[in-house]
Formats: structure tokens, sequence, C-alpha cells
């Protein structure tokens, strides 16, 4: 028996067969050409396949994924068709003479040590999706077959030194039961679509193909990173019962769809979902969501080549509204700092998540901005609609955007366009200075959601996708609650209340803290939902106000917090 540890990236238990996913040789000559011109053809004979490939594992995936988390497939037909990739392979095969795949493989390598050197989040995701895309098109010039997991006829755990988005989108969760890897991490993409597919996943154990033989029996836990390759009897047994009592957890789990989120003394709290568009809402029903808290718009802008008319919006609106039996938050276009439009050219900047992204950017091109809001205002007589203003940092700034969509309220009404009077207008809380000043905001607005994943990140002036500095992503953090404790208190004095549709709403160690402080409604993905209803159902609020006001008062690292959490309640995860 080998054991091996990892990081555990998605949560369950896995016991089959190892299916060792090896890649081919795809070692490239460095053979100089003489006919240019031909191999310049092959080059693009080839890409033109490669396209096809990736839109035909596009659509395999959106049967298994989320719009938003299927949209990684966009990124890699942009970097495809990026003309300065193409025009830099194609540079080298005419004044190098190189042949086709060993020029591809020196841009591919050259912009994957680039983007990966770099600190912003948006360009260390383009690493992976280079990488992709460049082995799929050197693999066809080499008349070479990758392979493809989404063949695998029989109960199997994946093993390889990483999976590609390509390879997690289109697993058939009914056979794969599990995936271990060498490298990766938490955040990568594979794990990241793992989760959402609730496929067990081990990542970043450094040794699992110089261990495992394709057919030896393979245990892994996708929570404690835990990875026995041929294990005795007893581990087996072990790791069968901590599966059955997974199993019997998640089915539990199940019987919460229609209950309240309400604590053991009865306080009420919403949970609700993120989504990325009309075809989450399913995942929204299936999870027992009370509503959306977050829908993010701009994928109606990323997945196409020019931008979406205002008809096109509205029926996207309407569709969500008219599906969802709650309230539905809607961002207005996050654009910039990680996200960028094919169909809308953003500036470069030295600190893009410090420029012009969300509202700024709206503020500097009004009709797309005016375009979304009649879109929004539009669809407000067909659910309870929420518009949310993201990245606001001043009064100003609000009162600057509520005011171009009351004017275009106005503008709709005159027109004889029938808009709801009982829509709510508030703002994403994911500026510090918006959180120091939430006691003044709160008098204007209607509601406040806090976007933990930025508040995080700008008030510890760190990136959170840096493996450098990951230290300093601290949830937990007092600071961190003293901003949240401020801005949800700050709402219940003027009457309104608070959301938080960052990652820390799922959290199992947040449900007491943000129980404690009062939180009003809970927003993350779907399938976080129904795990963080149970831990709401199983505290008591007065006992979570009691350990929220000693973390606070008492607490001053994220690490006493977490210890104080708990001991109190048990929770570890």
């Amino acid at each position: 028996m080998t054991n091996i540890k990892g990081i555990g990236a998605s949560s369950g238990i896995a016991i089959a067969k190892a299916y060792k996913l090896e890649m081919p040789d795809l070692t490239v000559s460095g053979d100089t050409v003489e006919d240019t011109t031909a191999e310049i053809k092959k080059l693009y004979d080839h890409k033109a396949a490669v396209e096809e490939e990736i839109k035909t594992i596009k659509e395999a995936a959106s049967k298994n994924l989320s719009a938003e988390e299927a949209a990684v497939f966009d990124a890699h037909l942009m970097m495809l068709n990026d003309p300065e990739f193409a025009g830099q392979i194609e540079s080298k095969i005419k004044d190098e003479k190189l042949n086709a795949a060993a020029a591809l493989e020196d841009v591919a390598n050259m912009m994957i040590a680039m983007f990966s050197s770099m600190d912003d989040a948006y360009f260390k995701e383009r690493a992976a999706d280079v990488k992709d895309v460049s082995t799929r098109w050197k693999a066809h010039l080499l008349g070479k077959k990758l392979p493809n997991p989404s063949l695998i006829s029989e109960e199997v755990v994946i093993c390889a030194n990483d999976l590609t988005p390509s390879d997690t989108a289109t697993l058939n969760k009914n056979l794969v039961k599990g995936f271990v890897t060498n490298i990766g991490g938490r955040t990568s993409h594979s794990a990241i679509l793992a989760r959402s597919m609730e496929i067990p996943a081990v990542v970043a154990t450094n040794t699992i193909m110089d261990n495992v033989n394709d057919g030896d029996l393979v245990v892994l836990d996708g929570t404690t990173g835990e990875v026995f390759i041929n294990p005795d009897e007893a581990v087996v047994k072990e790791y069968t019962e901590k599966k059955e009592a997974f199993e019997a957890y998640k089915a539990e789990l199940k019987t919460l769809v229609d209950a309240e989120s309400v604590s053991t003394d009865g306080h009420k709290a919403l949970l609700v979902a993120n989504i990325g568009s009309p075809e989450d809402l399913e995942a929204v029903k299936a999870n027992g969501a009370e509503g959306v808290g977050l829908f993010r718009t701009e994928f109606l802008y990323m997945e196409s080549d020019t931008l979406p008319t205002e008809d096109e919006q509205f029926e996207v609106y309407k569709k969500v509204l008219e599906g969802v039996n709650g309230p539905v938050v809607v961002r207005t276009l996050d654009i910039g700092g990680d996200k960028k439009l094919k169909s809308f050219e953003t500036p470069d900047e030295m600190n893009p998540f410090l420029g012009v992204r969300a509202i700024r950017l709206c503020f500097q091109h009004e009709d797309i901005f005016r375009t979304q809001l009649r879109a929004l205002l539009r669809a407000s007589v067909y659910g309870d609609l929420h518009i949310m203003f993201p990245m606001i940092a001043t009064l100003g700034e609000f009162r600057k955007a509520k005011g171009i969509l009351m004017e275009e309220k106005a503008k709709l009404e005159a027109e004889g366009v029938k808009v709801s009077d009982n829509f709510e207008v508030g703002i994403m809380i994911e500026i510090p200075a918006a959180a120091v000043l939430a006691d003044q905001f709160a008098k204007e607005v209607d509601f406040f959601s806090i976007g933990t994943n930025d508040l995080i990140q700008y008030t510890f002036a760190a990136d959170r996708m840096s493996s450098t500095i990951n230290y300093l992503y601290q949830p937990f953090n007092p600071s961190i609650l003293r901003l949240v404790k401020n801005t949800i208190d700050a709402a219940h004095a003027n009457g309104k209340w608070t959301g938080m549709c960052g990652e820390m709403a799922g959290e199992a160690l947040a449900a007491p803290l943000l129980l404690g402080l009062g939180l009003d409604e809970f927003s993350m993905s779907a399938t976080s939902i129904l795990a963080q209803r149970k831990r709401i159902r199983s505290l008591s609020y007065e006992e979570s106000k009691k350990l929220a006001e000693d973390c606070l008062n008492n607490a001053m690292t994220m690490e006493e917090v977490v210890a104080k959490v708990t001991e109190e309640t048990g929770i570890t995860e």
C-alpha cells in the first residue's frame, strides 16, 4: 500500500480502479523547412481543426456545466484566434524556417512563462488557456491523438499530471468517481469544475504518476487530500464506511430543499444563489435556493463578438425573473480587472483591479450602461428585481449611477413602457471606503451586498490569486469581520438589509459568524446552499451573536477567530 498526501480540492470519497491519463509524446523536432508557405498553410489548416474540436468540447461541456463555467472554452477560442498569437508563430516559420510545431511550441512557452509571472489574476489564468490550446494544436500538427477521458466506459479514478479544463468538463461523472493530479490547486479550473460536478478530487500530490499503474485500486478523500494506492482491506473498509456516511449526508441535505434556513431559536436567514445565465436556474431550484443573490450579467457580454442589444438583454432578464420564486439581485456590468470582452476594448493598465472597471467603465461608456438599465427596467414587471451597482467607492458614484437609472425609467414611461415602481437599488460593498462609510450610504441605498472576494484583497492590498502572498487572503481576519459588522449594523439602523455574495457566504466556518453578525442574505454557488442551510439550522442565533462578539473584541488574528469558532461550534472545515 502506498499513501500519498495532496490538497483536497473537491469533497467526497472515491474508490475505484486507476485510469492513468498519460499524454502522448509531443516532443518536437528542430527540423527546419524550406517551403515556409506550405508550412504556414499546414499551421492554419490544423488551427481550423482545433477550433472545431474546442467548439465540440464546449457543446458537450455545456450539458454538465453552467454557462459561466463553460465560458472557459470561449477563452480558449479567443486565444486560438488571437492574431498576435498566430502571427508570432507565422513569423517564426518565415524568419527562422522552423517547422510549424516547433514554432508553436516556442511561442506558447514564451507566453506561458510571461503570463505565469504576472500578478494579475486574469493573465495568470491565461497561462493555463495557452497551455491547453497549444497542446491541442501541437498534437494535431504532430499527428498525435490526445487522450479522451469522455470515452471511459467503466468506473475509475483518473490519475494524471494535470487535467485541463477540456478534460474535466467532458468527464462522465457516473463513471469517473474521482481524480488525482500531480499539480494544481483549489482555485485551478479543473478543481472548480470538479466541485461544480461534485466529483471528488485531490490535486498537488507531486508523485501520483510515479506511484500508480493502470488498474491499481485507488482510494481518495477529496476533503483531507489523502490518497491510497492498493490499500489493505482495513483501509478499504474504513473509506467504504466514510463514503457511505458522506452519501448519507448528501441524501440528508436533499431533504432540506424545501426547508427554511432558520436557526434553532427561530432566526430566519435567506439562502440564495449566484448565477451567470438563465441555464443556471435548474441548479437554483434543485438546491432549494430562495432567490438569486447575484446575477453576473457580464457573461452576456463575454460570450459574443458583439455587444448584446437591449432586446436581447431584456429577454434574458425576463426569463430569470420569471423563473425565480424570490428576489433576484442583478449586478450591472462588471468588466475590467480580470474580465475582458471580445466586443469591447478595455484599456491596458498597470493595476487593472484598481483602474477602469465595473461602474467606472460604465460611466465612461454611458451608452452601454444605459442600454443595460433600460433592459432591466423593462424586465422589472416580471419579478422581484433588485439592481446592484458594483465597485462603488463614493456617494457621488452611487448618486450618479442611480440618477442615470431614474433618467432611463422616466424615458421609458414617457414612451408608454410599463416599469415597476417596486424594484430596489443597492450597491456591492467591496471597497473598504464604502464599508467604512456604510452609515452614510445606508441612508440612500435600499440594500447592501458584500463582495468579500474583492473586499479582502483590497483591505489587505493583496491579489488573492497570487500564490506568493496567498497567506494574506484572510476572510476571518478581525479587520474583515469589523467591516462586515459595520456594514450590517449601518443597514439595520436605517431599516435596510445586507447580503453577502462572495465565497465567504458559503464557507462552513463563516456560518456561525455571519449568522451572529446579523447577515440577512447568504448568496453562494447553488451546490453549497444545502450544506450551509443544514449548518444554520443547527446553530443558535443568540449563541452565534455571542461568538461573533467574542471574535470581534478578543481575537487579534484570523487563527484566533478560527480557533474560537471551532471550539464553540465544532465546525472544522
